[in-house]
């Protein structure tokens, strides 16, 4: 067998409710992540760094900008037979609904994966910080003659809620599989034993199919594959797990997303972008090396193209073209950048102070998305974990504020509990 075999397939999402201002203009692949590069890119650059070249993501809620950036980005020579392509939700004959779920997205785009001939189908979602080889998982999946591989992660057992908990014996084979269970008397039959600080195994959500197997499975009625499918192919298929220890994070609420992309400042990050052997992929900006100019950067993730004046930055990410003013502090905050330089392609709106952070701002505990104009002396500050508001040009999620893409701050504004 060959990882020619093998298609991949990133379910682009839905609304993304709970990164919610983040993908009020974008999907969720499509958010900005460490500085440079986009969600999407990591299990794109898995399957590349993995031998997987033919690649399909499948989209359907404000896909714009992830369209512009796969196209952009994934590029393919003539003599080359791989591709990066997207399979937007479409009306057609058959069906004239949205997707319903992870599962019926899969089935709606049905006859277009199997028009690629692939033998196996790997099933990816596209807002996990992770690198794996899924050439291990499909070494698996041809040594026990699987029918389904799913990767699986060992947890603990406050996290179980979070996860499809699953059950397998000494070949590696799934005997029991509960979706998301809350019930702590249901997790008992789950446990390993032994006292482990992570007696539980949760499914990843990364899912091998024999693409015969998926099309049997799929003529149903299931919408997702977690609560429905792999459940029920169990009781009727040869379904194996795929142990995975390194790092891996799902980044799909608020929280999740801010520390994880704050954890990459470190010396020595979990996920260390850095890698050589499996680099992950992104679109070249061909953008200048960021000026710094009598500035004090303490554990610090610096993109490409920024100014930085006179500030003072601490534990933070700066994204893209990001133009930090004179006496500025910040702490604990991403700064997502911008798409243009202020004045580049559009006019400033009326009134407004420029992209960036103005003169004398102190900003901490945030979350500062695309082109924000941050006025000078704006003072922001977090609120305590659990806080939500909505504000016109603001809002706080689980106590992290929040500025939108495109949001005006006005100078000397305060945003603070």
């Amino acid at each position: 067998m060959s990882m020619d075999d093998i298609l991949g397939v990133i379910l682009g999402g839905g609304r993304g409710a709970r990164l919610w201002p983040l993908t009020k203009l974008r999907a969720k692949p499509a958010v900005p992540l460490a500085g440079k590069y986009r969600l999407i890119d990591i299990p794109v650059s898995n399957c590349l760094n993995s031998e997987i070249s033919r690649i399909a993501i499948l989209t359907q809620f404000n896909s714009v900008s992830l369209h512009r950036h796969i196209v952009r980005t994934y590029h393919f020579d003539f003599f080359h037979h791989g591709w990066v392509q997207i399979l937007a939700a479409e009306q057609t004959y058959t069906s004239a609904d949205w997707y319903q779920g992870t599962a019926d997205a899969v089935r709606k785009q049905l006859f277009e994966i199997e028009v690629t001939g692939a033998q196996h189908v790997l099933i990816l979602a596209g807002d996990h910080l992770y690198r794996m080889d899924y050439r291990r998982l499909a070494a698996l999946h041809w040594e026990r003659d699987a029918d389904v591989v799913v990767a699986v992660q060992p947890i603990a057992a406050e996290d179980a809620s979070r996860f499809g908990v699953l059950k397998m014996d000494s070949d590696h084979r799934i005997t029991d599989f509960a979706e998301k269970p809350k019930d702590p008397q249901a997790l008992k039959p789950f446990s390993r034993g032994g006292g482990q600080e992570q007696p539980y195994l949760g499914s990843m959500g990364i899912y091998l199919f024999r693409s015969e197997v998926l099309r049997e499975l799929l003529d149903s009625d299931y919408d997702d594959f977690g609560g429905d499918v792999i459940p029920v192919a169990i009781r009727s298929h040869r379904v194996y797990g795929y142990v995975f220890d390194g790092y891996w994070q799902d980044i799909g609420t608020m929280r999740a997303f801010y520390e994880a992309n704050l954890a990459l400042t470190r010396p020595e990050p979990a996920f260390n972008f850095h890698d050589p052997e499996a680099p992950i992929y992104t679109r070249p900006r061909f953008l200048p090396g960021s000026r710094v100019h009598n500035a004090r950067l303490d554990q610090v993730l610096l993109a490409d193209g920024c100014v930085v004046d006179g500030a003072e930055i601490r534990n933070a990410v700066i994204g893209v073209r990001s133009v930090i003013g004179e006496g500025v502090l910040i702490e604990n905050t991403i700064v997502m950048g911008a798409d243009y330089y202020d004045g580049q392609e559009r006019e400033r709106p009326a009134q407004a102070p420029p992209i960036g952070i103005g003169r004398g701002a102190r900003v901490r505990g945030a979350i500062i998305d695309k082109n924000a104009r941050i006025g000078p002396g704006v003072h922001i500050e977090p609120f305590a974990p659990g806080t939500e508001l909505e504000e016109e040009n603001w809002v706080v999620r689980d106590g992290i504020v929040v500025v939108p893409k495109n949001a005006v701050i006005p100078e000397g504004m305060v945003i603070a509990p």
